[in-house]
């Protein structure tokens, strides 16, 4: 009799609570709309809210109902497919929702290269072996990237691999998404996707550089250079988390940064905010996130 009553008290009390926050959640899930598949760490933003979410390995994703307007467009962005905008507003379902996005055809560019042309691998980006003082972390659905800029104008094939010098604290073996961008956003920011695929690696141990073959893939370098981003992901039901220090706490694994340049090269994004430049500087030398390209160089 005393459990009977007791579920009874729980499924008024509690009950009501649960579907009141069910009911102030967007949830659902991002498929392919002509295989329905799902689509793995898919940025769900809100336009107006500028708050967001990234799907995880099975395509769902949950995130707060908009503060500010009642009405708002949830903008779904997925590597490889088209962008889609949904309308959020008061009488409409938001919760399990279905989103179905349609894929995006590639067309991959071609090098070009003659019998008598010589080809050589040339590096890109930080050079140094030796990390500079702090740490770069991110959020599920955050990037930083680095511009690894072609100095001295050679003639650029296919990039060969990516690097990152990964921190030994946190939690190095935690997954993340290789992203390379063309630099032809606003400000020459990080823009069009030159890798379309979806390239989740894991480091073995932090406190060292870690490097991705990109070789099959096939990807021209842009003759002025390109930017190589790391991508935080969702990992499992959970992303995980360590405190260190009282007042700090790293998510998933840290990127170290470089003090190598003069010149602001690495941008930062955050969903529903989209990407802004990192200006920090040390005695004249810019704050940028250590990552390094190997690229063919070509020599007729």
């Amino acid at each position: 009799m005393l459990k009977r009553v007791l579920s009874l008290l729980f499924s008024a009390v509690f009950l009501p609570a649960l579907v009141f926050a069910q009911e102030n959640k967007i949830s659902g899930r991002i498929v392919d709309e002509k295989t329905k598949e799902p689509i793995p760490f898919a940025s769900v933003g809100l336009r107006e809210e500028m708050t967001g979410a990234l799907t995880n390995e099975y395509g769902f994703f949950q995130m707060p109902m908009p503060e500010k307007n009642p009405q708002d467009s949830l903008i779904i962005n997925a590597l490889g497919y088209f962008r889609k905008a949904v309308l959020i507003k008061p009488g409409i379902k938001v919760q399990d929702m279905i989103i179905e996005v349609p894929k995006r055809a590639i067309a991959l560019k071609e090098v070009t290269v003659t019998s008598s042309a010589k080809i050589k691998n040339l590096d890109l980006g930080s050079k140094s072996s030796t990390p500079g003082e702090g740490m770069i972390q991110g959020m599920p659905g955050s990037q930083y990237a680095f511009f690894v800029k072609n100095d001295k104008g050679k003639k650029l094939g296919n990039v060969r691999s990516v690097s990152f010098y990964i921190g030994e604290n946190g939690f190095p073996r935690e997954p993340f998404r290789v992203r390379l961008y063309k630099a032809d956003g606003n400000y020459n920011s990080p823009n069009s996707d030159l890798l379309t695929d979806n390239i989740v690696v894991s480091a073995p141990k932090g406190g060292e550089w870690y490097t991705v073959d990109l070789t099959s893939y096939n990807i021209t370098a842009p003759d002025e250079g390109f930017f190589v981003a790391m991508e935080w992901i969702v990992s499992g039901d959970k992303f995980y988390t360590t405190n260190f220090m009282d007042n700090y706490t790293p998510y998933g694994q840290i990127l170290r940064p470089t003090f190598e340049f003069k010149e602001s090269r690495t941008w930062n994004y955050t969903i529903g905010r989209g990407w802004s430049l990192i200006t920090l500087a040390n005695n004249g030398q810019r704050y940028n996130a250590m990552i390094r390209a190997e690229v063919d160089m070509i020599k007729d």
